[in-house]
């Protein structure tokens, strides 16, 4: 039965919510802090989390950041408050794969929970049929890219890249001199589908040139296209 992991301070929405998923027929396993979240995210291994982001002990950036440090590619679903945009786009950049925001109905959180499953069960089946036609090293410019290592060089230097940045480069540099729009990134590298949302593609754009730009207000690689959106260049 596929678990989910539902990490929440507050009782009455872990109640609410365990009852719910359990209802559309998950398996659920409950945390009210981060550190326990955290934990049992590792000795659970649960297929999707849903993750309050406001957490004691440990808050769900952190606990987002620290999964994605230990290479536990699981998706989580964050619950963000109004108020928390900067936060959103934070916990997006470490490697949520989807928010939404508080108060929401219980129906809708199982609706994307169910949707995520099914990009990410996708997502893993292209992965394992296109494996054979990969490239295992990408070569563009100073650019050295591993998509088996999750690895990037510049001049042989290892680049501290989040996973979503890789994700973002990588599928550029597989699409080299085609232009994408910010709403095309949003929904192929984030899966995500809402309007409104671009500018958490132009904060990635930014991150990324900032560390494989030598001049970001003269980009190299990443082009921005005016009025439109971004495209690597096939820079030799």
């Amino acid at each position: 039965m596929v678990k989910i992991l539902v990490v929440d301070d507050e009782a009455s929405i872990v109640t609410l919510l365990q009852f719910n998923i359990e209802k559309a027929g998950f398996d659920v396993v409950t945390a009210e802090d981060g550190k326990t979240g955290y934990e049992l995210a590792l000795s659970e291994k649960p297929d999707l989390i849903v993750l309050d982001l406001m957490l004691p002990e440990m808050d769900g950036i952190e606990v987002t950041k620290k999964l994605r440090q230990d290479k536990v590619n699981v998706p989580i679903l964050m619950l963000t408050a109004k108020d928390e945009e900067l936060d959103k786009i934070i916990g997006l950049e470490l490697g949520a794969d989807d928010y939404m925001t508080k108060p929401f109905s219980p129906r809708e959180v199982v609706a994307r929970i169910k949707a995520i499953l099914r990009r990410t069960e996708g997502k893993a089946e292209s992965i394992e049929e296109k494996t054979e036609d990969m490239e295992a090293t990408i070569l563009i410019g100073d650019l050295k890219i591993l998509p088996d290592s999750y690895e990037v060089y510049l001049q042989d230097d290892l680049l501290d890249l989040t996973p979503k940045e890789f994700e973002l480069l990588l599928f550029l540099a597989n699409h080299r001199g085609k232009v994408f729009s910010r709403d095309q990134l949003l929904d192929t590298v984030w899966n995500y589908d809402y309007v409104g949302e671009t500018r958490i593609v132009d904060v990635h754009v930014s991150h990324l040139r900032d560390k494989i730009e030598l001049d970001t207000k003269q980009p190299k690689y990443i082009k921005t296209i005016r009025g439109f959106g971004y495209k690597m260049e096939n820079v030799k």
